[in-house]
C-alpha cells in the first residue's frame, strides 16, 4: 500500500464515546504491526516518511491522539491525560486484532507507550522512546505549555508556517520542503480564511495546575512504570534536548529495561525522524 488509509476506532471515556482516527500504511493483513504516536501538539501525519519507509516490513498504524488531528475532542479537558490515552490505545490494538505490536513514541507518545508497556501482559514487543523519560524538566514543560494553550489564528499559511518554525526550532535543521510539511500537518484553514493549529486548545488545561512540586511527585510514578517495562527499549535523545536530560537518559540505561541509547547531535526536543539517517536508526532497532 503506497498511500495510507484513514480509519476510525470508537473509544470510551468516563463521559461517553469518542472517535480516534488513525492512518494505516502497508498490508492490512500483515501481523507485524508498528504503532507510531506523536507529541502533545502534533498529529499522525508527522510519521508519513517513517511509515512509508517501514511499510515494506510492517503494517504501520499512526493514530491522532484524541483532541488532535482528525480525532474527536473530549467534553472534559481534564481527561486529556495519559490514562485516557493508554485506554484508547488498548482499544486500538484490539481493533487491529493482533497479539503484539512494536511502538514508536515521540515525547507524549513515548509516555503513552511507557504506560502501556508497564502493564502486565502488555502487547508491546519492542519500543522506541523518542526524547522522553520518567524525569520531566519543569522549565521545558513550561516552555511547551506557553505555546500549546494559545489559540492562535494566522492571516495566511506563510504566517502560520513561520510560527511553527519558531516554536519548533528545537527540532533541528530541516529543508524548506520539510518545514512546509511540518507546518501543513498541524495547520488547517478556517471558514473565515484564517489558519489555526489542528488540535483542541483545551489540551493545555492539563498544564494549568502544573507546579514544580507535583511534577516531581509524578516522576515517582513514571519511574515505577519505566522499571516495570520488560520489552527491549531504544531511547533516542536529541543532544540539545531540554526535556530529556543527559542524566535521565543515563539512568534509563541502568535501570528497568536498560534502554539502548542513541544521541543525535544538533537536535533538541524532539527528533522528527523525517530524514533517512534517523529512519535507519529506527529500522535497525525494530528489525534486528
Amino acid at each position: 500500500m503506497t498511500q495510507p488509509q484513514i480509519n476510525m476506532v470508537q473509544c470510551l471515556s468516563p463521559l461517553g464515546l469518542h472517535h480516534m482516527a488513525y492512518k494505516e500504511w502497508g498490508d492490512p493483513h500483515n501481523p507485524a504491526v508498528l504503532i507510531c504516536v506523536h507529541g502533545v501538539s502534533r498529529v499522525s501525519d508527522d510519521f508519513d516518511d517513517l511509515a512509508r519507509a517501514l511499510s515494506d516490513r510492517y503494517r504501520v498504524i499512526c493514530p491522532d491522539v484524541v483532541g488532535r488531528g482528525r480525532s474527536s475532542w473530549l467534553k472534559n479537558p481534564h481527561l486529556y491525560a495519559v490514562p485516557q490515552y493508554v485506554s484508547d490505545m488498548v482499544t486500538l490494538v484490539a481493533r487491529l486484532n493482533v497479539q503484539t505490536v512494536d511502538w514508536f513514541g515521540t515525547s507524549m507518545g513515548g509516555l503513552i507507550g511507557m504506560g502501556l508497556a508497564s502493564l502486565p501482559e502488555s502487547p508491546i514487543r519492542k519500543m522506541i522512546m523518542n526524547d522522553i523519560g520518567p524525569n520531566l524538566n519543569y522549565s521545558a514543560l513550561l516552555r511547551i505549555a506557553a505555546y500549546i494553550g494559545l489559540d492562535r489564528h494566522f492571516g495566511s499559511f506563510v504566517e502560520g508556517e513561520e510560527y511553527i518554525r519558531t516554536v519548533s526550532a528545537s527540532f533541528g535543521t530541516h529543508t524548506n520542503d520539510q518545514w512546509d510539511k511540518l507546518a501543513r500537518d498541524v495547520l488547517r484553514q478556517q471558514p473565515d480564511g484564517t489558519w489555526r493549529r489542528h488540535y483542541d486548545p483545551s489540551i493545555a488545561k492539563a498544564f494549568g495546575s502544573m507546579t514544580e512540586e507535583n511534577v516531581i511527585q509524578g516522576e515517582a510514578a513514571l519511574w515505577a512504570a519505566y522499571d516495570a517495562i520488560r520489552c527491549p527499549v531504544l531511547l533516542v535523545r536529541g543532544a540539545q534536548s531540554d526535556l530529556l536530560t543527559a542524566e535521565t537518559a543515563k539512568q534509563m540505561t541502568e535501570r528497568g529495561p536498560r534502554a539502548q541509547l542513541v544521541e543525535l547531535p544538533d537536535v533538541g526536543h524532539a527528533p522528527t525522524f523525517v530524514n533517512a539517517d534517523q529512519i535507519e536508526i529506527a529500522r535497525r532497532f525494530l528489525l534486528s
